[in-house]
């Protein structure tokens, strides 16, 4: 018996109505996550009916995706964290994708988001699925090039060194080729999902390339040693071990920076990098501006509406605030309901009007806080404070305050304003009785 037909609710047909895919937005995105989910099973069909299964494939294919699995297993206890993550995967996955036909790189992602999904965070159904079908198409396609290459190229060169030494920097390459494949999907859809997500954030820095070159160095090596002999797996998995955990520790201190409910940066790591720009700034004669943003009666909402819509509203405050914002902007969650903006080169008049946009914005939004879509809506004001480095002092203590004192006029003047403070007074741009 189906779910549900134990509740007795739905019929089969509006159950599928009721899967959180089809509220998606852009509707792009729907249709994105069915097309690769539907090609990559069609991708798993058609290699399939095309090889043959081997004994000594299928034990080298167990082996290394029991590798792949016990790896979960060590994330799982570290604590899995939203959205994308730095994972040593390839490094068991990689091997499967060059010494398999391809029907095994397309599927060795699947038992593993089986068990995160059992084992670890539960999300979307429809994210797991995404991921591994972008995951093993990127695999499929990396197998299909080194198969087409190692058949065509490598095994008609015949001197040893030359040919071992094409065939690392092959592998490399279709590694660089799932790299490639897997991050457009996965950040596509990312990026639809969430406008305000940075791309070059989330896998062009430093930091993850750092930690992706390693990786794949690693997983070169394993394919490496696995090709000569399976039983170097039982020696490699200690030192993949160690990678992830080093690669985990980073991850923890990059975690650490960011607030947990809203995304954005925390007040101690707010107040330090503002801090560094705004000596900077001082020291180079460049305007600055600070601005203190306070949900108005929030009280009320964790009251009437419970304290998970109030999480709810804090996220969508906190998307809604980046998009006003550049990416060298810092915007911190500075308090339970208030948030903290530094924007660099920005004079006054420029940032009043940045924050009065975003009170205009923020007052007609409305805010989804309910557990289904639609379901309740509610909206929030928010009032705000600016101050501006040219006028208000030279360190940050002092922008805050001004900027803090100005808050306080915004609220006791009514709420839902922005009010800026000069070297001689204070004014309100923007009143809004009803707020």
């Amino acid at each position: 018996m189906s779910i549900a037909q134990f509740k007795g609710s739905k019929s089969p047909v509006l159950a599928v109505r009721s899967w959180p895919v089809w509220r998606l937005d852009p509707r792009w995105l729907v249709v994105l996550i069915i097309s690769v989910a539907a090609i990559d099973g069609g991708a798993i069909g058609v290699s399939a009916s095309m090889t043959a299964l081997r004994p000594g494939q299928l034990l080298l294919f167990g082996l290394l995706l029991a590798c792949s699995l016990v790896t979960v297993e060590m994330t799982r206890r570290a604590g899995e964290n939203a959205g994308l993550v730095l994972d040593v995967y390839a490094v068991w996955e990689l091997p499967v994708a060059v010494l398999l036909p391809p029907v095994y790189a397309l599927i060795v992602p699947i038992p593993r988001m089986v068990l995160m999904q059992w084992r670890g965070r539960k999300i979307s159904i429809y994210r797991r699925v995404y991921s591994a079908a972008a995951i093993g198409l990127s695999y499929g396609g990396a197998s299909v090039a080194f198969h087409v290459v190692n058949h065509d190229i490598l095994r008609h060169i015949s001197m040893h060194d030359v040919r071992t030494a094409a065939w690392i920097l092959t592998v490399a390459a279709c590694g660089v080729v799932q790299w490639v494949i897997n991050h457009g999907l996965v950040l596509t859809a990312v990026k639809a999902a969430d406008p305000t997500a940075s791309v070059r954030g989330m896998a062009l820095t430093r930091e993850p390339l750092q930690n992706d070159s390693t990786e794949l160095c690693v997983a070169v090596l394993v394919t490496l040693c696995v090709m000569s002999s399976p039983l170097t797996i039982a020696f490699a998995l200690p030192f993949v071990t160690l990678l992830q955990r080093s690669q985990r520790h980073g991850q923890l201190l990059n975690d650490a920076r960011f607030d947990a409910k809203t995304g954005l940066l925390n007040a101690g790591t707010w107040e330090r990098e503002a801090g560094a720009e705004v000596t900077r700034a001082a020291r180079t004669h460049t305007s600055l501006a600070v601005a203190l943003i306070d949900i108005d009666n929030f009280k009320v909402v964790n009251d009437t509406h419970g304290h998970l819509a109030g999480d709810k509203a804090l996220k969508a405050l906190s998307h809604t605030i980046k998009i006003f914002l550049r990416e060298y902007d810092l915007v911190g969650r500075f308090g339970g309901e208030e948030f903290a903006l530094l924007l660099p080169q920005t004079d006054e008049l420029d940032a009043r009007r940045v924050a009065e946009r975003m009170r205009a914005h923020i007052a007609e939004m409305p805010i989804d806080v309910g557990d289904r879509p639609g379901a309740e809506i509610i909206k929030l004001t928010v009032s705000i404070g600016v101050a501006a480095l040219s006028t208000n002092g030279t360190q940050l203590t002092e922008l805050l305050a001004t900027a803090d004192a100005a808050l306080y006029r915004a609220k006791h003047a009514g709420r839902n304003q922005v009010w800026v403070t000069t070297d001689t007074a204070s004014f309100c741009s923007y009143v809004d009785s009803g707020g």
